[in-house]
């Protein structure tokens, strides 16, 4: 991509974000939140997540 193209992405991203009301920048935030996959998942895998998930349901019965 050359230096151009990328400020003129980089312009159009900006302004399109300015663009929104503030109570929409909000809620994609609190979505994105949401979506947010844990902190044991993102470092370490599925399989480490699935047992610490698996040893804290144990403990709670």
């Amino acid at each position: 991509m050359k230096t151009n193209d990328y400020v003129k992405y980089m312009t159009q991203t900006i302004v399109k974000y300015a663009d929104q009301p503030k109570e929409e920048r909000k809620r994609q935030r609190q979505e994105k939140k949401q979506t947010k996959a844990s902190f044991w998942y993102r470092w370490f895998g599925i399989l480490p997540y699935v047992v610490y998930t698996e040893v804290k349901r144990r403990r709670k019965h």
